[in-house]
């Protein structure tokens, strides 16, 4: 029993340290070319500075590109940050922030990133934007998230079957989606339900549907995908997402798809 605890840990210890997961951050501070788009168009930021899962990263954006060019919005991916600036914002009415990690934004990029979601803009945040156990800017943690990241099922069963339900059905985000939804996910714990600014908990997690540890059971509410007011914009933050391969999911497509239709619009 202790050699295959000792196993374990040494296996946690090189997958912590090793760079394929913790590349070298990098600050951007030159923009990158926006080609022309179209009025409405979605951009997907996939930066990371701190834990990154290159093989989830790749297959979501492909995932979400594919998914908002069928629903007949253009689409500009990029991991360059430095796109946070007023004027290349003012060119897209969705942002999606894939699993991004760490401090990635200087305080100008910051602050043209506040100030277009206040002014109106929408946010997606996919999986590992909400999956940081420090945050570097608080406005980012208290204001889009509402909560702070606790942890998540691990190794050797870090993987699990669990049941979402679905506490809103109506709501835009999860039309077409089961009231009862079953599937395998990384399950994400928070150190609270969010609450303020018009939150909505669109679904929540069965805590006796898997085995999550002690520290990461938060009870009958356990909330996995919510929205958010944010002065004149809004937010959506769902938790699902960690492997590549759930980017091929029907339900979670449609899940996805949905999140940017909402934050297109201009009610929260």
């Amino acid at each position: 029993m202790i050699e295959i605890l000792l196993a374990m840990a040494l296996q946690q210890v090189a997958y912590v340290k090793n760079p394929k997961y913790w590349p070298t951050p990098v600050m951007d501070e030159v923009a990158p070319q926006v080609p022309s788009l179209k009025r409405g168009a979605v951009l997907v930021l996939s930066k990371t500075n701190g834990f990154r899962d290159d093989e989830q990263i790749v297959a979501a954006t492909a995932a979400v590109e594919q998914i908002v060019r069928e629903g007949g919005r253009d689409v500009f991916a990029t991991e360059n940050a430095a796109i946070m600036n007023p004027q290349d914002l003012a060119k897209f009415r969705v942002v999606v922030l894939n699993s991004n990690s760490g401090n990635i934004f200087t305080d100008a990029q910051r602050a043209a990133f506040r100030g277009w979601i206040e002014k109106g803009g929408g946010v997606v945040l996919l999986h590992g934007a909400g999956g940081d156990h420090t945050y570097d800017w608080a406005w980012y943690r208290d204001a889009l998230l509402g909560v702070h990241f606790t942890g998540h099922t691990s190794r050797p069963d870090q993987f699990q079957q669990g049941d979402i339900h679905v506490a809103e059905p109506r709501h835009r985000v999860m039309r077409g989606i089961p009231v009862k939804w079953t599937r395998t996910e990384e399950w994400y714990a928070f150190d609270r339900v969010p609450t303020g600014q018009g939150t909505r908990i669109l679904a929540t997690l069965d805590e006796a549907s898997y085995r999550p540890a002690p520290e990461q059971k938060m009870g009958k509410v356990h909330p996995i995908i919510w929205t958010r007011c944010i002065a004149k914009g809004r937010s959506v933050f769902s938790a699902l997402g960690h492997q590549a391969q759930s980017y091929s999911e029907p339900l979670h497509r449609k899940l996805i798809g949905n999140a940017v239709d909402w934050a297109a619009g201009t009610r929260c």
